[in-house]
C-alpha cells in the first residue's frame, strides 16, 4: 500500500477537475449533474490519501479489497457519519460477513452462491448493503461478473427470489473495445429490469460512460495518481 505522504492541494485539485468534467459531461448529455455520483477508488493507497480527499469535500469511496478497506476503514467511517463506503472488487464467500458490516454498497454481486450467502448474512445481522450486480459484458474468461445472456434470471432470482437489495448493474469494459458498445448494453439492461443505477465508467471513459447513463462513477487514478505496485 502506498505510505507516502499525499499532496492534499494535489488532491483536492483533481477532485475538483473531475467534478467540473462531470458536471460538463452530463450537461452535454442533458442530465442533471447531480444525478452521478464520483466514486473516489483509493486502492493501494493509504488512509492519509483518503483524509485528504475527505478534506476535500469526497464522501463517497471505492475499495477493491475487504482486508485492505478494514485496514483504513473502519476509524474514518467513525468520525465521518456521511461516508459511504462501495466494494467494487471481487467478493470471496468468507469475506461476506466483514463486506456487509463494512460496505454501504456492493457492487460485485455476480454467481448464485454469493447471492445465497450475503441473503443469509443480511438476514442475521440485519443490515442491509446495496447490491449492484457486475455483468462481464466483453465476457472475458479472466474477469468476474455474470454473463450477460443469464443476467435477466440472475437479477430477478438475487432481487425477487432471494430478497437482495438490488439496485443497479455494474461492469468493467474490455480494455481493447469500444467502451460505449458495453456502456450501451448495461443500460438497456438496466432498463428492462427496472434498475436505476449504472456504476460504469473510470479515469479514462468516465465521460463517455455518462453520456450513456452511468449514475456512478469510478475515478481513482486521476484523483489519487497511480497506483503503487502490491
Amino acid at each position: 500500500m502506498n505510505s507516502q505522504a499525499p499532496n492534499p492541494e494535489t488532491i483536492a485539485v483533481n477532485i475538483a477537475e473531475v467534478r467540473t468534467r462531470i458536471s460538463a459531461a452530463a450537461r452535454a448529455a442533458g442530465r442533471d449533474p447531480a444525478a452521478i455520483t464520483l466514486v473516489a477508488v483509493g486502492k493501494t493507497h493509504g488512509a492519509a490519501y483518503i483524509e485528504a480527499a475527505l478534506g476535500a469535500g469526497q464522501r463517497v469511496f471505492g475499495e477493491n479489497r475487504v482486508q485492505e478497506a478494514l485496514g483504513k476503514f473502519p476509524p474514518l467511517k467513525s468520525a465521518h457519519g456521511d461516508l459511504v463506503l462501495h466494494l467494487i472488487g471481487p467478493l470471496q464467500t468468507n469475506k461476506a460477513d466483514e463486506a456487509v458490516a463494512l460496505f454501504d454498497v456492493i457492487e460485485t454481486l455476480d454467481r448464485p452462491k454469493l447471492a445465497r450467502v450475503l441473503a443469509k448474512v443480511m438476514a442475521k445481522t440485519g443490515r442491509r448493503p446495496e447490491c449492484f450486480i457486475q455483468v462481464n459484458t466483453g465476457e472475458e474468461p479472466q474477469k468476474a461478473g455474470v454473463m450477460p445472456r443469464e443476467a435477466d434470471d440472475f437479477i430477478a432470482f438475487a432481487r425477487d427470489e432471494l430478497g437482495l437489495p438490488v439496485t443497479g448493474l455494474m461492469c468493467i469494459p474490455p480494455q481493447d473495445e469500444e467502451a460505449a458498445l458495453h456502456f450501451t448494453l448495461l443500460a438497456g439492461m438496466a432498463e428492462r429490469n427496472r434498475l436505476l443505477k449504472l456504476s460504469m465508467g473510470m479515469s479514462a471513459d468516465y465521460e463517455a460512460a455518462i453520456r450513456f447513463g452511468a449514475t456512478h462513477v469510478r475515478v481513482g487514478t486521476a484523483i489519487f495518481g497511480d497506483r503503487e505496485p502490491r
